[in-house]
């Protein structure tokens, strides 16, 4: 991800965490006295359930959030009849709660509903090409007890015995049954004795010493090296889509505070403000690979 606008970046997971479902029959469901609730109601109450519930399956699920908006309606009876809808703090919560729905129906409208496919493949295809080449290799070891077990390991490859074949036969690993094989992997993914030796080895060849770590004596062949291929499209396109509808969401963002004053009274609320929503240098952002699955 690029590293960007903290109370802005707060503020799109937020809109992304509530969203409400999106339905076309809002047929009533159910009543309570002379109120109704609705499947819209229902939805809502689904999308906002605790997150204990959230994981029951669709069924239960749904009587749990019915069971929920038919509580919520009756005791919200019981508030409007004592006038609890008529105090200021109610009042103020309102105001707050409308202001953030405006907010989501407009972010909805402005970035959501205008992504288009295209976008999101070409910004993958401008995140993929500015990677770092980063190095694979594949490899297959033969792993034994002691330092004269890999000699004589050594000496049979030498004397052409197959390497996969000798795996099966002297390795201890667990992979032995695959022929010692360790697939593709980058730096960082194994011991830093083994990772040297495999990656200081040409392709196709093998070690002619032992490689001693802490699992034992280790004798390893590279099978190939190639650059690390990007993660696949379909694998990251939600991800890439996000990247999308957040660069639109600080656009939209900085068009609305240019032109608007804003004016901080706290101090330190606003010194702190300043530095969260400081705009980064051109070209200053890193750009890194969406983690691969």
């Amino acid at each position: 991800m690029l590293s960007t606008n903290k109370l802005a970046v707060l503020a799109f997971a937020t809109f992304v965490a509530l969203q409400a479902p999106a339905y076309a029959d809002d047929a009533v469901i159910a009543t309570v006295g002379t109120l109704e609730i609705h499947q819209s109601e229902l939805d809502l109450a689904v999308a906002n359930l605790d997150p204990q519930l959230a994981q029951l399956p669709d069924d239960q699920k749904k009587v749990a959030a019915l069971s929920a908006a038919i509580d919520v309606k009756l005791l919200a009876a019981d508030a409007a009849a004592e006038k609890l809808d008529q105090t200021d703090e109610f009042k103020k919560r309102m105001q707050y709660l409308s202001d953030r729905e405006l907010h989501n129906a407009y972010f909805k409208k402005h970035v959501v509903d205008i992504v288009t496919p295209d976008e999101v493949k070409a910004r993958y295809d401008k995140e993929v090409a500015a990677l770092p080449k980063q190095e694979e290799v594949h490899a297959r070891h033969i792993l034994v007890k002691t330092e004269d077990e890999a000699k004589d390991v050594i000496k049979q490859l030498d004397a052409g015995k197959d390497f996969a074949e000798l795996a099966k036969e002297k390795s201890t690993d667990p992979n032995k049954s695959e022929g010692g094989d360790l697939g593709y992997f980058s730096r960082g993914r194994m011991v830093k004795e083994f990772e040297d030796a495999a990656f200081a080895l040409e392709k196709g060849t093998y070690s002619k010493t032992p490689v001693k770590t802490d699992f034992g004596f280790h004798v390893i062949k590279v099978e190939d090296k190639r650059d690390a291929p990007p993660p696949p499209f379909d694998q990251v396109q939600d991800q890439v889509r996000q990247l999308v509808m957040r660069d639109k969401y600080l656009a939209l963002l900085n068009q609305a505070k240019a032109s608007a004053k804003i004016e901080i009274t706290d101090e330190t609320l606003r010194k702190g403000y300043d530095q969260a929503n400081k705009q980064p240098e051109p070209g200053s952002e890193p750009v890194a690979p969406a983690p691969q699955q």
